[in-house]
């Protein structure tokens, strides 16, 4: 029986195979449809098969990597009815958890979404085009949370995480698509802000019909983006 200590790198080495493989696959490095050879796999993250088939098992969960009976692993599908039904889930569950928010959050929760809304809109000096991209996601990620983190319901909440790491695919093509467009970006920034105020004039209705509407808006931009890189 493996002792603790031997069981902890294990277990280190796993979580790093899970978060190195579905950032690839959420990032477009592996296609849809494409094998996932265990060979290149383990030449590639310099990992050993048991850590690789954790964090594999772990995807087929998330719906972002299928199992092969006897045959091993493939990167999950991408198709327009999936896209469609991922974010109007994800849309009409944010508004039902902002509807929320706004009944029982408090002053402090008012305060996190104005310094989160702040740290969003902030002009950073960053290294190149990719971390521009992540600290923007990062930023943009903590705006959204923050609103919704005053229903002060875990279970809902991590119901909400579960369906955000399935569009996180989709997503990710809108993003490449506009935090690099100054005009796009400014867009977002207008939403943002008319989002703020509705949510701290407490207006639940109005809120969480702006909410639906502002999480749709990647829906065609992502669809005419799948079309251009022949992901369809």
């Amino acid at each position: 029986m493996p002792s603790t200590t031997d069981s902890q790198p294990r277990q280190n080495l796993a979580i790093s195979a899970y978060r190195s493989l579905k950032r690839d696959i959420t990032r477009g490095q592996f296609r849809p449809g494409e094998k996932l050879l265990m060979s290149k796999l383990k030449e590639r993250y310099a990992l050993g098969v048991g850590p690789l088939r954790e964090a594999l098992s772990q995807l087929v969960a998330e719906r972002l990597v299928v199992a092969i009976s006897q045959r091993g692993y493939r990167v999950a599908p991408m198709s327009l009815a999936e896209l469609h039904d991922l974010y109007d889930a994800r849309s009409q569950l944010e508004a039902m958890l902002l509807r929320l928010a706004i009944e029982r959050g408090d002053d402090a929760w008012e305060a996190n979404i104005l310094a989160k809304a702040h740290t969003l809109s902030r002009v950073m000096e960053v290294n190149g085009p990719e971390e521009v991209l992540d600290v923007w996601d990062h930023r943009h990620k903590a705006f959204h949370t923050a609103m919704v983190a005053g229903c002060n319901s875990p279970h809902l909440l991590q119901m909400r995480d579960s369906l955000f790491d399935q569009v996180e695919r989709y997503r990710h093509l809108w993003l490449c698509e506009t935090v690099f467009s100054e005009s796009a970006l400014e867009a977002k920034r207008q939403e943002h802000a008319a989002l703020v105020d509705v949510v701290l004039a407490r207006d639940a209705e109005r809120a969480s019909a702006m909410m639906c509407e502002h999480l749709m808006t990647p829906v065609p931009i992502i669809t005419d983006t799948m079309r251009r890189q022949g992901l369809l």
